[in-house]
């Protein structure tokens, strides 16, 4: 994908804001109000690809439900972290 950086923030930042479920909305605006600017490239396409997973997976992870896939666990601890601030 051939898209400059603020396009990119832009379009993570709308993935963000509008999911399936409010509580996802909520809490992933909030964690990219706190992060999503300082984030470097690696953290980005991470979290980019953490946004195509299904909203009540998300859900589940970020409430602690359900263990979380390996690859995601890190991020999600800190969605997590923002999660039980607010």
């Amino acid at each position: 994908m051939n898209e400059t950086h603020e396009n990119r923030l832009k379009r993570i930042w709308m993935r963000s804001k509008y999911r399936g479920i409010r509580e996802m909305d909520l809490i992933l605006q909030q964690f990219c109000k706190d992060h999503l600017e300082d984030m470097d490239d690696a953290a980005l396409t991470l979290y980019d690809a953490l946004l195509y997973e299904n909203d009540q997976d998300l859900y589940q992870w970020v409430t602690g439900q359900v263990e979380t896939p390996e690859k995601f666990r890190a991020l999600v601890r800190d969605i997590s972290l923002t999660f039980n601030r607010t």
